[in-house]
C-alpha cells in the first residue's frame, strides 16, 4: 500500500461520525476483498481457561474478578486444567485462551509450572496465554523485565499473547475506568517486546465507556505504528463494553448501552485504517450471532472462537453461544467460504 495514501486520523473520524453506514459497509468489504480476495472467513476451536477469578486490579468494567479472600474465589489445579484441555481435544479444539484474574501472589516460577505441564503432556494445543497486565506484573512481582518474563514462557511453550487489557489506549480513559491497570505504552511495550522474541499476538479494544471518537481512531494508530515497526499482530479483535453487573454501571449509570450500528461503523473504519493487520474479528460474543455475520459484509474475515468456556463477558451480562456448526452455517449464508483455522491462522480445514 502508497504510504501517503493512507487514511489519516481526522479522516476516520470524519467517516465514523458521518458517512452512510451502507457506504462504509461497500468501502470496508472491498478493502477485505482487496486482503483476502479467496472469500475464506475463518473461525478457531478453543476454550477459554480462566485459572483463578482473583484480581487486585478492581477494573470498573470487569464483573468476573474477585479478592483472595472472598468465598468465591479460587485458582485452578492442574488437574482441572487438564480435565478443561481433555474436553477440548473430544470436540477437535486445538487451542487453550489462558488468562485470569491478576492473582497478587503468584510469581513466575507458578507461570512457568503450568505451561511447561500444558505444553508436555498436551504439545498439540496452542497455548495462547496471558494478556499486557498479567506479564507486566509477573515482572514486576518477581524482579524480572517484561522480556525476560516473556522469554522465560516462551521457553516452557508459550505460544502467543492475547491482547486482552487493551480496553482503550488513552490514559485519560483509563484512569476513569480501570485506574490500577498499566499505563497505555506499557501494554504497548508488551507486545513490542513479545514480538522482538517472536511471540505474536492480537491487538484488541472495549470500546462504549467514557471515550470521545477520537480517542477510539487514536487508539487504532497506536495499534498501526507499532505493526509498522514489528509486524507482530496477527489481528484486531474489538468489542463493546457490556454493563451488567459491574461496578462502572453503578458509577456511571449514564453510560448506555451502545448500538449495532456503532460497532458496524466502528469496525469498518477499523478495516480501512488497519491496512497492516491482516485479520479482522466479528465479535460475536458481545453482538449476538446476527451482527456477528453481519460483520462479516463489513470488514472482519474471522469468526473468532466457538467458545467452549467463556466466564468473563457472560459474568456481565452477555450469554451468546456458538458452535462450530452455526459458524459454518452463518459464514455460508453471506456467500463466503468457512475454514478452521489455528491460532496462526493456517486453514486446518475447509468446509
Amino acid at each position: 500500500m502508497n504510504m501517503t495514501k493512507r487514511m489519516s486520523i481526522d479522516e476516520a473520524v470524519e467517516l465514523i461520525e458521518k458517512a452512510d453506514l451502507k457506504t462504509l459497509g461497500k468501502m470496508a468489504l472491498a478493502k477485505k476483498r482487496e486482503l483476502h480476495p479467496k472469500k475464506i472467513t475463518t473461525f478457531v476451536v478453543d476454550r477459554n481457561i480462566n485459572y483463578t477469578n482473583i484480581c487486585w486490579v478492581d477494573c470498573k468494567f470487569c464483573a468476573f474478578y474477585t479478592h483472595e479472600k472472598k468465598e468465591d474465589a479460587y485458582i485452578l489445579s492442574f488437574d482441572e486444567i487438564d480435565q478443561k484441555i481433555e474436553e477440548l481435544l473430544a470436540i477437535g479444539g486445538t487451542q487453550i485462551l489462558f488468562q485470569g484474574g491478576v492473582h497478587p501472589k503468584l510469581e513466575i516460577e507458578w507461570y512457568e509450572d503450568l505451561v511447561e505441564h500444558i505444553h508436555q503432556k498436551y504439545p498439540q494445543v496452542t497455548i495462547h496465554g496471558f494478556s499486557a497486565i498479567e506479564i507486566d506484573y509477573i515482572a514486576r512481582r518477581s524482579n524480572l523485565s517484561i522480556s525476560e518474563v516473556l522469554a522465560r514462557l516462551k521457553a516452557k511453550g508459550l505460544s502467543s499473547i492475547p491482547g486482552a487489557g487493551a480496553e482503550i489506549l488513552s490514559d485519560r480513559v483509563r484512569d476513569i475506568i480501570a485506574p490500577k491497570k498499566l499505563d497505555k505504552d506499557t501494554w504497548l511495550e508488551v507486545h513490542r517486546e513479545a514480538h522482538k522474541l517472536g511471540i505474536k499476538s492480537t491487538a484488541t479494544m472495549m470500546y462504549g465507556t467514557v471515550e470521545t471518537t477520537r480517542e477510539i481512531v487514536e487508539h487504532w494508530d497506536y495499534i498501526r505504528q507499532l505493526q509498522d515497526e514489528t509486524g507482530g499482530f496477527r489481528a484486531f479483535i474489538m468489542w463493546s463494553y457490556q454493563s451488567d453487573n459491574t461496578q462502572l454501571k453503578r458509577e456511571l449509570p449514564t453510560i448506555t448501552k451502545t448500538t449495532s450500528n456503532q460497532y458496524l461503523r466502528y469496525l469498518s473504519v477499523a478495516r480501512l485504517f488497519l491496512d497492516n493487520v491482516p485479520n479482522i474479528q466479528s465479535s460475536w460474543v458481545t453482538q449476538g450471532s446476527y451482527i456477528g455475520q453481519m460483520a462479516l459484509l463489513f470488514g472482519a474475515n474471522d469468526l473468532g472462537s466457538t467458545m467452549m468456556e467463556e466466564n468473563v463477558v457472560s459474568a456481565a451480562g452477555a450469554k451468546n453461544q456458538m458452535n462450530q456448526e452455526e459458524m459454518i452455517r452463518l459464514i455460508k449464508d453471506v456467500g463466503e467460504n468457512p475454514a478452521k483455522r489455528n491460532t496462526a491462522y493456517e486453514i486446518l480445514e475447509r468446509y
